[in-house]
């Protein structure tokens, strides 16, 4: 019996040995990651952590300072894993929470994003949170609640532009462009470098219309830097052209026309825009080439009539209007009303 006791007695020491040392370890490892931590050596940092942390994974202090290492190499996955670790450990830990509010964040878990950001703010730690929200929201197609946690948001950081950019975006999917509008100019007033907002801002005014408000945007996100790709030409040209300013319409037409040629709806649009211009040779060149590429387009001889009718060439012109009526009937009501298709 005595034996057994003795046996049983080791058996106890060891087993508290063992945890003495593996805690004296932990702490090692924890203090060593630490110190490359304060070095900015983070990889070696994490490397030791990750030590500590197999050695004593009920430490949340441990974990805390892993998902710290991760953070600091942009490694977010792993270091939402570890925050969401210590959460369970210790619960109602602010900087956890934020931490993971901010991460789900920037990994696109929205839901979780919301959990974490009101989570935290029951806390009442005063840290802003709401804008975390909005963004959610608004990623989520929740457009009401967005706008919500905007206005909430912007009592908290009235500087941020993203807060008016995020409610000018909810007022565009909920097509409410005079709405979207005035936020998106709010948005760049606080930030005057996004030159992607401008172009926006320029397609917001294009849409309610306001094509001279549009021009001003379109032509500050160009000279902010804005890429002059085929979208932008052909939205800048339009609204110029909208406007009455054929000349400079159509040499924005012309540049995308550059880039896609053979393009028949641009190809017709340029030669609209020379007709209601008043050129009407340049023209009947461009619906010339409408029909090199289809010669049924009833439609570009129909126009290419009324533009030799316009440079007082009458009966050429009444000719090949009605020929166009001939290929397409529909045409005829055009020409008893006198007026060119699209009016």
């Amino acid at each position: 019996m005595r034996k057994n006791v003795l046996l049983l007695a080791g058996f106890i020491f060891t087993i508290q040995f063992a945890r003495s040392q593996s805690v004296d370890s932990s702490t090692y490892y924890f203090q060593k990651g630490l110190q490359e931590k304060e070095a900015r050596r983070f990889r070696e940092a994490e490397k030791f952590l990750t030590k500590a942390n197999q050695l004593a994974p009920a430490n949340g202090e441990i974990l805390i300072e892993l998902g710290n290492a991760y953070l600091a190499q942009n490694l977010y996955s792993q270091a939402r894993e570890k925050f969401t670790k210590a959460d369970q450990l210790v619960p109602n830990n602010a900087v956890v929470i934020e931490q993971l509010a901010t991460l789900s964040s920037n990994l696109r878990q929205w839901n979780e994003a919301i959990k974490y950001a009101q989570k935290l703010q029951q806390l009442k730690t005063g840290k802003p949170m709401n804008f975390i929200i909005a963004k959610s929201y608004y990623e989520l197609d929740n457009f009401g609640e967005s706008l919500k946690y905007c206005e909430l948001a912007f009592k908290e950081e009235a500087t941020r532009a993203e807060i008016p950019y995020i409610a000018g975006r909810c007022f565009l999917e909920m097509s409410n462009y005079k709405r979207a509008a005035g936020c998106y100019e709010q948005a760049i007033a606080l930030d005057s470098t996004r030159n992607l907002w401008m172009f926006e801002a320029g397609m917001v005014y294009y849409s309610i219309p306001d094509d001279k408000k549009a021009i001003v945007w379109f032509e500050k996100a160009g000279a902010k830097g804005y890429p002059r790709n085929n979208v932008y030409l052909e939205n800048l040209g339009n609204a110029y052209l909208n406007t009455g300013n054929y000349e400079k319409g159509v040499s924005f037409l012309e540049e995308v026309l550059q880039k896609r040629p053979g393009d028949q709806e641009l190809i017709y649009n340029i030669a609209d825009a020379y007709y209601r211009g008043g050129r009407y040779k340049e023209a009947i060149d461009y619906w010339d080439k409408v029909l090199g590429i289809d010669k049924k387009n009833a439609k570009s001889l129909y126009m290419i009539g009324m533009a030799y009718q316009k440079k007082g060439e009458t009966q050429k012109g009444v000719q090949l209007c009605d020929k166009a009526i001939e290929m397409d009937p529909s045409l005829k009501s055009l020409k008893q009303e006198k007026k060119m298709p699209g009016m």
